[in-house]
């Protein structure tokens, strides 16, 4: 009975646990007013680092299959376009480390693009579809995560549980001018400011 009483005490303890760094790990994503992000809302995507382009927005490039790939706006002036964020569980509240949908309107959602073995790179599109968490839509997902005091975006979908995914962040791949985001080694530093 001792022996029931402990492992009954051992698993107690362990849920306990994981509650905690479950709780840590939802905490909301706030804005550089430091309030919650809210699903639904505009929030323009801004780099930390000045000096190298502006907010997040779209262009075109040459041989794509989507017609728009996310890239970071040349002019640091320029606040970019604004997205809306949609987590996967239909939360109201944006949290660090969650499934998100991200889009700049209901037909420009993100994506992990196919692999472009021109510039062996994995480029972020805007060819998604929103919702319906799962296998088919594995590539349409992204997460805030914290970074040293500020944001990064990260590719690491959770959304299928037998999926093999790539988990990489999100940085920035200057193609003909442009800085286009893909996945890369050195992530993005980014902020959110609320669009009005």
């Amino acid at each position: 009975m001792s022996s029931l009483l402990y492992i009954f005490l051992l698993f107690a303890v362990f849920i306990s646990h994981r509650g905690a760094t479950t709780e840590a790990a939802v905490e909301p994503v706030k804005d550089i007013n430091g309030k919650p992000l809210l699903a639904g809302y505009n929030y323009y995507i801004l780099p930390v680092v000045r000096g190298r382009g502006g907010g997040l927005t779209m262009s075109h490039f040459k041989n794509e299959t989507c017609p728009r790939s996310v890239i970071q706006d040349q002019f640091e002036v320029s606040q970019g376009l604004p997205v809306k964020f949609s987590p996967y569980d239909k939360s109201r509240i944006v949290r660090v480390s969650t499934d998100q949908n991200i889009k700049f309107s209901p037909t420009s959602i993100w994506e992990l693009a196919n692999f472009d073995e021109r510039t062996s790179q994995w480029f972020i599109s805007t060819c998604g579809v929103e919702g319906n968490p799962g296998q088919k839509t594995v590539g349409n997902w992204f997460k805030i995560d914290e970074f040293e005091k500020d944001y990064k975006i990260r590719f690491c979908p959770t959304v299928c549980n037998f999926c093999k995914v790539i988990c990489r962040d999100v940085g920035v791949f200057v193609q003909d001018g442009k800085r286009r985001l893909a996945l890369s080694e050195v992530p993005l530093k980014v902020m959110f400011k609320k669009a009005y």
